[in-house]
Formats: C-alpha cells, structure tokens, sequence
C-alpha cells in the first residue's frame, strides 16, 4: 500500500512539473503584446460594429459622430507621445488632437488620455480603454466595448500602416 501511494505521489508531481514546463496559450487573439508592436503612423479606414446597429452610435470618442474617424491618421510614438487628426468631411470639420497612449499587454488594451493644450498626461484622469483584438506589422484592429440592451457590443476600429 506504502509503495502505491508512493507511486501515485511520484506520477502526481511529475504531471505538476509537466505542465508548468509547458507552452502558454492566450485566447486574447492578440498578437501585440508590447508598446513598440503599434508604433508609427496608422491610417483609420474601417468602422465597423458588433452586436449594435449602426444607427444606435451617435458620438464617439469625444467626437460627434464615428463617422468623422473615417480617413484619420494616428501617429504614436515609442514616448507615449501621440496625435490623430480628422479629415474634413460634410458633418466633421478637419481637427488634430494630442493624445498620450499606451499598452496594457497583461489585459490585451490600448489605453490613451486626450491633452489640450498645457495639460500634463500625468494630471488627466479621464480617457478612452479599447481592447487590442490584432496587430501585424500593417494592420491594427482595435474595439471599443459599449453596454447595449444589457449586453457588451463593440465598435470595431481597423487601421493600415501608413508608409512616410
């Protein structure tokens, strides 16, 4: 009985030291896990939505309307340091804003603070937190999770790198 239990004890730690050894998986589906994967300058081309109709998204991002993202031009860089600018359209006029960014890889967010002029990114409390769906080297997809009809719905943001 003695040597039973001593090899049940024996097969129960080698199973332990198995799988601690073995490869980790993530079910985020994101590939981007640091700061220096979404540098550069990226051009908005696509909203799109999950789980909500169009019609129910009347502002966005501090904006009066998503569609004004349409076309815009984010450049963030390795500090933090960021802008994006929104072309001119027939319902947005033409804006650029200063943004500081960042990377939360353990939650899989792009996190980022909008700053006027003389604000210091330290002294802003409010932002926006989107979840990192994909990165490669010339494409992001970023969403934006929204409570609708009690359920999470997502505005779905996908960027190409642009070349300078």
């Amino acid at each position: 009985m003695r040597k039973l239990f001593l090899v049940i004890a024996l097969f129960c730690t080698a199973l332990v030291v198995m799988q601690s050894c073995s490869p980790k998986t993530t079910t985020s589906g994101t590939t981007a896990a640091r700061r220096g994967d979404v540098n550069g300058n990226w051009t908005l081309n696509n909203v799109s939505f999950e789980g909500i109709p169009e019609v129910a998204v009347r502002s966005f991002l501090g904006e009066n309307s998503y569609k004004c993202f349409v076309g815009s031009t984010w450049v963030l860089t390795n500090s933090g340091n960021g802008s994006y600018s929104l072309p001119n359209s027939a319902s947005c006029s033409a804006k650029t804003q200063n943004i500081f960014w960042s990377m939360n890889s353990s939650e899989g967010t792009f996190q980022f603070k909008k700053l006027y002029e003389g604000d210091k990114a330290k002294n802003v409390t409010e932002g926006y937190r989107l979840q990192l769906s994909s990165s490669t080297n010339d494409m992001l997809v970023l969403k934006s999770p929204i409570e609708y009809s009690g359920r999470t719905a997502y505005i779905v943001l996908t960027f190409n790198k642009t070349i300078k």
